[in-house]
């Protein structure tokens, strides 16, 4: 089994029990679970202690929450805290700088503008910190995330890496069909360079963090799968903002484990393999 997979799978099954704690209130579980990748790669293998990140799609704060606890930031018990009376992490991110939430988000279409301000005020100082902003396809219905993207190509932000969750769905339905519009090419004439990736796929994504931006802002435009690491969540609008059931959790928390488990049997093959075929070799 590889360590993102690995990583992966853990940050899954925290969102899962986090949800299934806040009871009937329920919880943002699809949109979260879209970006587990996203951030496993952001905050634990590219984003250096002066970078900032910006969750702009405040509703997933549920998985934001889970990689500030890989990335050893938040306990156990803080992350278990989560919407709960008395607890230090509020359904959506608030400001506490302590644990790296640089900004209140929730609100749709804030970050980016805030990202914005963050990059330029870098540029100015001659800094090299980077900023992160990771959105929602749906978010960018909003007018002010065109505003923001107009204003950081123009001014040439290198600095600053957007990333969109396209997870194809939105509260009202699917995002196609809520406003359905060409968002790639909508970013490239706001003067960014874009990168169109598998938004689940560990690999690419780092990639096309590294990708050379020719003097623009970098947009990653990472197509994923809502709900995804769990067959009856994936692609179901139905687990936008919902609550999670005992049997429904303990049949998700079976799903990753079989998951995890199938994946370390196929590396294990992948690896007796090569150590045949070596051998084999050596031996001509």
């Amino acid at each position: 089994m590889t360590t993102d997979k690995k990583i992966c799978t853990d940050m899954r099954r925290n969102v899962l029990q986090l949800a299934f704690n806040k009871g009937n209130s329920g919880a943002h579980i699809g949109a979260g679970l879209s970006m587990i990748e996203l951030l496993k790669v952001i905050y634990l293998d590219t984003k250096r202690d002066n970078d900032f990140f910006i969750l702009s799609k405040g509703h997933g704060g549920i998985s934001y929450y889970t990689v500030l606890y890989e990335a050893g930031l938040i306990t156990k018990e803080e992350l278990y805290s989560f919407g709960q009376d008395g607890g230090i992490l509020s359904t959506h991110p608030s400001k506490n700088l302590k644990i790296g939430i640089e900004c209140s988000t929730g609100s749709l279409g804030m970050g980016l503008s805030f990202g914005i301000g963050k990059a330029l005020s870098t540029k100015i100082k001659g800094q090299d910190n980077k900023v992160y902003v990771l959105m929602g396809d749906g978010e960018c219905n909003e007018g002010s995330i065109w505003e923001g993207a107009m204003y950081a190509g123009a001014h040439k932000l290198t600095n600053l890496i957007g990333i969109v969750d396209s997870n194809k769905f939105q509260l009202d339905g699917p995002t196609d069909e809520v406003l359905s519009c060409d968002l790639e090419a909508m970013w490239r004439a706001s003067g960014w360079h874009v990168e169109s990736i598998d938004g689940n796929n560990c690999d690419e994504i780092r990639e096309a963090l590294k990708a050379e931006t020719f003097g623009k802002p970098l947009l990653i435009y990472a197509n994923t799968i809502k709900g995804k690491g769990i067959s009856f969540m994936e692609a179901d609008n139905y687990w936008h903002h919902t609550r999670i059931l005992k049997d429904q959790l303990d049949a998700a928390l079976e799903e990753l484990e079989i998951s995890l488990l199938d994946s370390s049997k196929s590396l294990e093959t992948d690896i007796d393999m090569t150590s045949i075929f070596q051998e084999v070799s050596e031996n001509k």
